[in-house]
């Protein structure tokens, strides 16, 4: 399981971690021991004195845990060691009846299923509080010009904060598509050996719908330990998240570095950003997002692999889905916490941003000019003549607007005050300003949704 990020960047563990520590998994797998107990209870297979003594110890530390070591030691088995423990903590009469009919799939992918659930609720608040501060740098910056680019050259104005309202609308689709995810992927499985219900036969499904009704999960429709789509489309959805803060963290890397100047990520004092430049100032957090966001997006693959399992089960594939889904839970912990830290303290600087959007002496406003003269002498000749102004502009290192101002073609039909007008960039930035706020207005009621 990886690590994943380094703590040299200063931004607290969200608790993901912890989560995946192999005793929180171990008291999952019991905490669905206990739901299948009281579930066999309720239809009658088990006593339910049995079920409630099960339920009474099933806490890991209520066993022995060097026990329950030297027994993963000596089987090699996944859960073998801790039902053993369980049933010996539970005691005559009673211990006999744990685990009964279920096989080791079902509880550790539905007790895995509790720990995904409970990661998936920091993911969506981790989100909130992204979104909170992506609404403040919406309306900062909403009115704030700067170049929009297009195949990393200029092409026409935006501002600011219709950028932010870029990630907004991403953001917001992901909490979206967690939700409509979560019926179809917290579900209880209890189909036994093979998912035939072999050793429970027609109180197999009344058992899994009720485990599930005890957990606050779905029931599946064919408890087949050879499905999972459901798992991979949890990764698939993480993947989809990496990549929109993978891009949120190059583009600010790619606006912080020095030639741009546009915005900084929070640059504490006393941080050190090189052991022998001491002038660096290097966008440590966006790195991190951006590698974080790559190792997500690398376990998408795996989690698709782990879908070809052969025959009714195969532990080889579940061990790859395990892997999936571990790491990119861990890194997708790491990296939103850094992506709030990064959207709450982001420096923006309007007068590099109206420098650089100055930079091509109006070319920037080429189309704007374009369109009012097209509307003279039609689009494709008012193309020409602009095309045939910004390309000399670039190749003759004149200005643009003198260069338009010669030629007769837009002579004949604007004044040279006229030509200046249009070549103001911060009169054509469209309904960025619009979109900036209601997008605020979006990831405001989104983040307060969240808290809820």
């Amino acid at each position: 399981m990886s690590d994943t990020l380094p703590t040299a960047t200063r931004v607290s563990d969200p608790g993901i971690r912890v989560l995946y520590r192999l005793e929180n998994r171990w008291q999952a797998w019991l905490d669905v021991e206990v739901a299948l107990a009281r579930a066999q209870a309720e239809l009658g297979i088990i006593p339910a004195d049995a079920a409630e003594a099960i339920a009474k110890v099933a806490r890991l530390d209520n066993m022995d845990r060097v026990r329950i070591d030297e027994g993963f030691a000596r089987t090699g088995h996944t859960l073998v060691p801790l039902v053993w423990e369980l049933g010996r903590v539970v005691g005559e009469p009673h211990g006999g009846w744990v685990h009964w009919g279920a096989t080791t799939q079902n509880i550790t992918q539905t007790g895995d299923l509790l720990v995904l659930r409970q990661a998936h609720a920091v993911f969506l608040k981790q989100i909130g509080e992204i979104l909170a501060a992506m609404a403040d740098l919406a309306d900062k910056g909403a009115d704030m010009p700067m170049a929009g680019r297009t195949h990393g050259q200029h092409a026409v104005p935006a501002t600011f904060g219709y950028k932010v309202a870029v990630w907004i609308d991403e953001l917001i689709r992901h909490t979206e598509r967690f939700r409509q995810a979560a019926p179809r992927l917290f579900v209880a499985m209890l189909g036994g050996g093979a998912g035939t219900y072999a050793s429970l036969g027609k109180d197999g499904p009344p058992v899994q719908q009720a485990i599930g009704r005890l957990l606050g999960f779905g029931s599946m429709t064919v408890p087949s330990r050879a499905i999972g789509d459901h798992l991979a489309e949890n990764v698939m959805l993480l993947g989809l998240l990496a990549a929109t803060c993978g891009k949120i963290g190059r583009e600010i890397y790619t606006l912080m570095k020095t030639e741009f100047g546009e915005v900084e990520e929070p640059v504490p004092p006393g941080t050190v950003g090189s052991s022998t430049m001491p002038q660096k100032r290097n966008p440590k957090l966006c790195q991190d997002v951006i590698a974080a966001a790559a190792e997500i997006r690398a376990m998408v693959p795996l989690a698709l692999e782990a879908m070809t399992t052969e025959h009714e089960a195969d532990r080889t594939t579940s061990l790859m889905m395990d892997k999936a889904e571990a790491t990119a839970c861990i890194a997708t912990g790491d990296m939103l916490a850094r992506v709030a830290e990064i959207v709450r303290g982001l420096r923006l600087d309007p007068v590099r941003m109206r420098a650089n959007l100055d930079l091509g002496g109006g070319l920037i406003m080429a189309e704007a000019v374009m369109l009012d003269l097209g509307a003279a002498i039609g689009r494709q000749h008012a193309h020409d003549a602009v095309y045939d102004a910004a390309q000399d502009a670039f190749v003759k290192g004149r200005p643009f607007g003198e260069l338009l101002a010669e030629d007769p073609r837009v002579t004949a039909h604007m004044t040279p005050e006229q030509i200046g007008g249009l070549l103001d960039p911060t009169a054509y930035t469209g309904l960025c300003a619009d979109m900036a706020r209601e997008g605020a207005n979006r990831a405001r009621a989104a983040a307060e949704e969240l808290r809820a």
